[in-house]
């Protein structure tokens, strides 16, 4: 894997030389640039680019003055090629801002060293390594008052619980304040369907399939699961898809 090219943008130059220590200290970051705010870290980019050594991802406080991070974060989104962001701030509460960023992670100041290297390992995996069906998602949830990120290649159904939705993966569940609908939409090409009014799956975990008397269920791991009536023809045929694609010649 080819070193990364990175950039640590805060306006607290303590923080920021903290940061950039850490980064050049990872042997995952070939190259480490940094910027006092927004406006520079984007004529950065703009000449990373035009030299033809794009940043591969963005390092990034939140509270700045003149252009935040939120803000920035959006900006680097609409970017043809965009570099991955990680947000680095002292403030919790803009998770959700980055859920919508796509961001990879979202550390809390001060950086411990294991959460650094985790989100270095998240952009180096999400650079290098696509996710069959579609590019993997991270969204934030919170685990005894730290945030974390879930990714969405780790999750094997969603279950709506009102306005909320519940993840669940192999290692437990996770409720989060977003709704089903929303989490169809955007995990649609990581290959998650929605089978019912209140499941969305991944396809790639469903094990069986069971029609007894007009009623369809699936099966991923222990757990049955319903589909509704509109929902099971197109479930049925893009499962004998799947398994004519996978059938030796």
């Amino acid at each position: 894997m080819a070193q990364l090219r990175v950039l640590a943008v805060d306006d607290e130059l303590p923080a920021l030389e903290d940061l950039s220590y850490l980064l050049r200290a990872d042997p995952r970051i070939g190259e480490v640039a940094t910027a006092r705010d927004g406006a520079a870290a984007l004529r950065l980019l703009d000449r990373a680019i035009a030299d033809g050594r794009p940043i591969d991802a963005v390092f990034l406080d939140i509270r700045m003055r003149g252009l935040d991070g939120v803000v920035l974060g959006r900006l680097l989104s609409q970017f043809a090629n965009p570099p991955r962001v990680v947000f680095v701030t002292a403030y919790e509460e803009h998770a959700v801002d980055a859920f919508e960023i796509k961001a990879e992670d979202y550390l809390l100041k001060p950086v411990r060293p294991e959460r650094l290297a985790e989100a270095i390992r998240r952009v180096a995996v999400s650079a290098d390594v696509p996710v069959e069906g579609g590019e993997s998602d991270t969204i934030p949830v919170e685990l005894g008052g730290v945030t974390r990120f879930v990714s969405s290649a780790d999750v094997i159904y969603v279950e709506a619980q009102g306005d909320y939705a519940r993840l669940h993966t192999a290692g437990g569940s996770h409720l989060v304040r977003i709704p089903l609908a929303t989490l169809e939409e955007r995990w649609a090409s990581a290959g998650f369907m929605r089978v019912h009014r209140s499941h969305l799956v991944a396809v790639k975990h469903i094990e069986e399939l069971h029609i007894d008397s007009g009623k369809c269920t699936v099966r991923v791991g222990d757990t049955e699961i319903p589909v509704s009536r509109r929902h099971t023809r197109e479930l049925r045929d893009l499962l004998v898809r799947r398994a004519r694609k996978g059938r030796p010649e």
